[in-house]
């Protein structure tokens, strides 16, 4: 079944031109990074924009407010970790309006995604997301991630992986998150510039830091992975 169509989901005051600038910047940025995304997962990303930018209008989800935006600072700045996602239970950590676990879980129809923030609008949201894109494999918890337990209803399973773009300073990520975490699993922390401070402080060290490249992005971006 095809995705909604972003016609639908978008509002009114954007023009067919717009959507179509919309579709074409998505599609030469993933040719850009390099990734494999079919038509019909670039539209669920394209609606997905559409359902941010609608509920930007009233509800303040993120401080990004265009469309054309939110498709370098969204969608390619979540899915330039794409390439280091190998795994079967995903974890995203004070996911906010789903980044970068809805993109993930749209182009990884394999993986398992769980999403988790404490603020109760960016849940409806997310859930929201989730009904309107068809995700089975995008589960939405609302709560503190310290108050988490595993084996329960939500976490039945430790995760393979657990990730965060804006949560917080990488000691309080892994202090927060670790008993959640499998045997052999990984931590991904999405940065700027690469946080040697945040290192220091905590005394943890990476065992990898990747150069994220984002088509359109003139800006630093690293992927912080520790064990």
């Amino acid at each position: 079944m095809s995705a909604p169509g972003l016609n639908k989901s978008m509002p009114a005051n954007l023009k067919p031109d717009a959507l179509a600038q919309l579709r074409a910047k998505l599609e030469t940025g993933l040719q850009e990074m390099g990734l494999q995304v079919t038509v019909e997962q670039q539209q669920k990303l394209l609606d997905y924009v559409a359902l941010i930018y609608k509920w930007n209008q009233v509800h303040n989800l993120t401080a990004v407010r265009e469309p054309m935006e939110m498709v370098t600072l969204h969608i390619l700045d979540s899915l330039s970790v794409l390439p280091y996602i190998d795994c079967k239970r995903l974890l995203d950590v004070g996911a906010g309006a789903g980044l970068p676990s809805i993109p993930l879980a749209i182009c990884l129809p394999g993986l398992q995604v769980t999403a988790i923030d404490a603020v109760q609008k960016k849940v409806i949201f997310m859930r929201q997301a989730k009904a309107q894109l068809g995700l089975a494999n995008f589960n939405v918890i609302h709560g503190r991630i310290e108050d988490q337990e595993v084996p329960s209803k939500e976490m039945p399973e430790k995760f393979d992986v657990i990730t965060s773009r804006a949560f917080s300073e990488i000691g309080l990520f892994v202090k927060l998150t670790k008993h959640l975490l499998a045997d052999g699993g990984r931590w991904l922390a999405m940065k700027g510039i690469v946080p040697q401070h945040e290192f220091d402080k905590s005394g943890l060290r990476p065992v990898d830091i990747k150069v994220l490249k984002v088509a359109g992005l003139d800006a630093e971006r690293h992927l912080i992975i520790l064990e």
